[in-house]
Order: C-alpha cells, then sequence, then structure tokens
C-alpha cells in the first residue's frame, strides 16, 4: 500500500511492476462494472476492456474504491466482486472523501478515476464518452463534473467524445474556455459516443501517435495542470448513423415539452428514446465503443511512456 497525499492506494503486482518499470498504464473506471450490463455480463465487459488494453501494448488498471483505500488495478477476483454485489454506489470525484472515510464500496466515474489515475502515477485514462454540458443547461446549469475535473487534473483521457444527448457544442466552447485541449485522433470531426461524427469538428486532428505523445508532454510542460482529451471514433462497423440518433432526439425533445420532463428528468428520457429508436443496437455499440477506445489508448500510452524515455535518456 502507498499512501500519496495521505490518500491510501492499494495497487495490483502487475500495476507495481509496471509502474516500477515506467512501462504504460491506461487507467480505466470501474462504474462500467457496476452501472452497466447486469451480472455476469458487466464482469465479461470489464475484462474485454481490460484485454483490449493489453492488445495496445500496456497494462490495464481498473480503478475503485473500498475499504477506505483506492484500488488500482482490480483482480480478477475484484472484479467479480464487484459485478456480483448489488448497490454498490457510484462515486465522483466530490464523494471520494466521504466514501473513503466511511470505508465502504465504491465504483469510480471518469471524474474520480481521473483524480486517481494522477494520485496513482498513471497518465493515461481510457473511458467510452465524457460528460458534457447539458442541454438547457443555461436553465439549469447541469454540466458534468468530468469537465470541471479536466481542469483539474493532470491525465490525457482518450474517449469517443460524448453522448449526442447533450449538448456537444456548448461541451466543446466550454473546454476551450478552460484551455483543455482536444484532439481528434485520425478524423477530423469531434465524435459522439457510437456515432463516428457530432457535426462539430474537432478543434485539431493528429494521426501519428508520437505526435500527440509531444503534444501531450507539451501541454503539461507548459505549465497546465489539466487534461489532455484525445477523442476516437468507433469503428465504422460498430457506429450508429448519428443522422438517426439525432432525429429521435429532436422528435423526443418536442415530446418532452408535451409531457413536462424538464431538468435532471430529462437525460434518462432522451436515452430510453435513443435506446428504443435503434432497437436495442445501441447497447451492443456500447461495448463496441469501450473496447476501441481502450484499445486505442494502450497504443498511445505505448507511444507517450516511449517519448518520456526518451525525454529522461533512458
Amino acid at each position: 500500500m502507498s499512501a500519496r497525499s495521505g490518500i491510501p492506494i492499494i495497487y495490483s503486482d502487475e500495476v507495481h511492476q509496471a509502474l516500477h518499470e515506467n512501462a504504460p498504464i491506461v487507467a480505466l473506471e470501474s462504474n462500467v462494472i457496476t452501472h452497466g450490463l447486469p451480472y455476469p455480463d458487466n464482469a465479461a465487459t470489464a475484462r474485454k476492456v481490460e484485454a483490449a488494453v493489453r492488445v495496445g501494448g500496456a497494462v490495464p488498471a481498473t480503478i475503485c474504491i473500498e475499504n477506505g483505500a483506492i484500488r488500482v488495478g482490480m483482480t480478477d477476483e475484484d472484479i467479480e466482486r464487484f459485478a456480483a454485489t448489488p448497490g454498490i454506489p457510484k462515486v465522483s470525484s466530490r464523494d471520494m472523501p466521504v466514501v473513503l472515510a466511511q470505508g465502504g464500496m465504491g465504483a469510480t466515474t471518469v471524474a474520480s478515476s481521473v483524480v486517481a489515475a494522477e494520485l496513482a502515477g498513471i497518465p493515461f485514462f481510457s473511458s467510452a464518452g465524457i460528460g458534457g454540458v447539458h442541454r438547457g443547461a443555461q436553465e439549469t446549469f447541469d454540466i458534468s463534473s468530468d469537465l470541471i475535473q479536466f481542469t483539474r487534473s493532470k491525465v490525457a483521457v482518450v474517449c469517443a467524445g460524448a453522448k449526442m444527448i447533450l449538448d456537444l457544442g456548448l461541451t466543446l466552447e466550454y473546454l476551450e474556455t478552460q484551455c483543455v485541449p482536444v484532439v481528434s485522433y485520425q478524423s477530423d470531426d469531434f465524435p459522439a459516443f457510437y456515432c463516428r461524427t457530432s457535426g462539430h469538428r474537432a478543434p485539431h486532428r493528429l494521426d501519428d501517435e508520437q505526435i500527440i505523445a509531444r503534444a501531450i508532454e507539451a501541454h503539461w510542460a507548459l505549465g497546465n495542470h489539466s487534461s489532455f482529451l484525445i477523442t476516437t471514433p468507433v469503428r465504422e462497423e460498430d457506429a450508429i448513423d448519428s443522422a438517426e440518433v439525432d432525429a429521435a432526439i429532436r422528435k423526443t425533445v418536442a415530446a418532452a415539452g408535451r409531457d413536462g420532463v424538464s431538468g435532471q428528468g430529462i437525460t434518462k428520457y432522451l436515452m430510453r428514446a435513443v435506446d428504443a429508436a435503434t432497437d436495442g443496437r445501441s447497447a451492443q455499440a456500447n461495448m463496441a465503443v469501450l473496447v476501441s477506445c481502450a484499445e486505442v489508448a494502450g497504443r498511445l500510452a505505448v507511444a507517450h511512456a516511449r517519448h518520456r524515455a526518451e525525454l529522461s535518456g533512458e
């Protein structure tokens, strides 16, 4: 056990060895296990995501909270226990101190995983999609804590953008205002989770993994203590057409107004409508996005570890 910044951190043997050797590691969230598919499909999904990181050449480090400590690198038994235990709470960054103090179990979100990854000394994190600015945020102030945490944690985040139920234009505006770099890997557009394009161009496109590694280090060398966002679209054969999803959302937004649905209730309302409109294909696409992001994150972590070794003269 380590206690960086006074927070107990328990590393798996594999992650501990990888850190000792400066080997590439990709942090993963455990929320996918506890708040995704039902058991045992949730455990199988977590293992597929970890396997994808290994295909990319890096070591996976799924993060959770248990017994007053952050666990970095869940064993197969850990994944099975979290997958089979009902009622484990989703823990965002604001909830971490309370859950750690109480000593209970907690599944990490994007925001809390980024906090934990930086504390653990892991510069890369992968998630299928990040949170963003919600539609109607001008009235509700509903902005995901993921975006706030990106302004505070030095971690490179690999994802497939954010879901189209969010206001992706405002999400990009927020990231620009906060000086969080957004790079689309081998694509011109900012993707929208299982849609290859959101209709918004990415601020930057980079195709070379080594150049991305240099850009990440340059961002931090310039004195920024914030995240570096890299988006990668899902494979074409796994994607859902963005026009199909957008049409379902527009139709549902109008229906929500008639039904009096507003505020935080609108998100779940929209997600159900998209699931229905895609005849369940969105669930399969969810899995594909998780896997493709994890594999790309593994490759980028390898390039980044190689660049750091060159900088240090190893």
